[in-house]
């Protein structure tokens, strides 16, 4: 099999030749240390040739817009937005202020604590509209597939990239106290996720990344009541559109957590794989004993625990595990949960792969 006929074998939920895996970051991109670490480990190959990982991801091409236009709205709190050029404010106007350890960041928001609806009207929103930002992609996309890859996109967030623009705590009490404002935000970041969503199925793009983080390990972050009102009809509008789109395209859902309330919800409006299975908060064997048939999953190996603090047998006996509790009929995807952190030691991502070369 090829990795893109092993990807939609196992994601058709029938059993391929192996499992199919990639390390997370292959698709979101890795975060600078371990970006360091491959690059140099793997060298003169890629990561993914290296690793013989099935999946690759690919994005929208990069905006023409000036950065400029957000100077009324941070550049008093942002020096040099105007004049540094690899300052980190994206499209959006929100500013990814340096922490102090790793790839953490400060999100500076540029829309926290307007409540004046006039003002909010004012605010200059990306192009991920126009047709310049998807030329070429399907070209790209058809000469990935001729590789034997399967490919993925981000399609961006509805929750995520209106609580980045408008601040956490506000979002909340905008759902609660200002529907008005909330609704008016998630009509935005809904439109633009859609609008990416529905370029890159029609560029022929296997899996769409959809997701938010709406839950912590104990549970959601948010009533099911405040999900479905503001959330899930939104999603299910996306969902719609690619599939309307490009029927073969699969649906991603990605939330960390404890997102097992939510799951039966998800698979009404249309997910088709679940990400990122965090197995310090849910059963992953659970999840795919109750939901393998409408289904399948990606991620489910610790990279809380296992990963970065575990031994190389520790990964390896958890990849097995996993294989054998998800990946048995297919719908599986052998990933990390999550991108891995600086912390994770080389030897413990040979282990992971190495494991996943094993036929059990």
């Amino acid at each position: 099999m090829t990795s893109r006929e092993r990807v939609m074998t196992a994601l058709n939920h029938q059993k391929p030749d192996r499992t199919p895996r990639l390390l997370y970051g292959e698709v979101i991109g890795y975060v600078p240390a371990v970006e360091k670490l491959l690059t140099e480990k793997c060298a003169p190959k890629t990561p993914r040739e290296y690793f013989d990982m099935d999946i690759t991801g690919i994005a929208a091409n990069t905006t023409r817009l000036p950065r400029d236009r957000f100077e009324d709205w941070i550049g008093k709190r942002v020096k040099g937005l105007s004049t540094i050029p690899d300052l980190p404010v994206d499209e959006w106007g929100v500013w990814w202020r340096p922490g102090s350890l790793h790839h953490f960041v400060h999100i500076e928001s540029p829309l926290a604590g307007i409540e004046d609806f006039d003002r909010l009207r004012e605010y200059p929103w990306p192009d991920l509209d126009r047709e310049y930002r998807f030329e070429g992609v399907a070209e790209k996309v058809a000469s990935l597939h001729t590789e034997g890859l399967a490919v993925a996109s981000y399609a961006g967030a509805i929750y995520e990239h209106a609580w980045y623009l408008r601040g956490l705590e506000d979002t909340l009490e905008d759902m609660l106290l200002r529907p008005q404002i909330a609704h008016f935000l998630f009509d935005h970041t809904a439109y633009y996720q859609k609008s990416v969503a529905v370029a890159m199925a029609r560029a022929g793009v296997d899996i769409i990344i959809l997701g938010d983080d709406v839950a912590m390990q104990t549970g959601l972050t948010m009533s099911l009541d405040i999900w479905r009102t503001f959330l899930k009809p939104r999603l299910r509008a996306t969902i719609k559109a690619v599939k309307d789109a490009y029927p073969l395209a699969k649906i991603f859902y990605h939330s960390d957590g404890n997102v097992t309330s939510l799951v039966p919800e998800l698979i009404e409006v249309g997910v088709e794989i679940l990400n990122p299975v965090q197995p310090e908060c849910v059963n992953p064997a659970e999840l795919k004993q109750k939901y393998g048939k409408e289904l399948a999953f990606w991620g489910a190996v610790s990279v809380q625990k296992t990963m970065p603090f575990g031994t190389p047998d520790d990964v390896k006996n958890e990849v097995r595990e996993r294989i054998r509790t998800l990946g048995y009929n297919g719908g599986y995807i052998l990933s990390p949960a999550h991108v891995l952190e600086p912390e994770v030691p080389w030897e413990n991502i040979m282990a992971f792969f190495e494991a996943a070369d094993e036929r059990i």
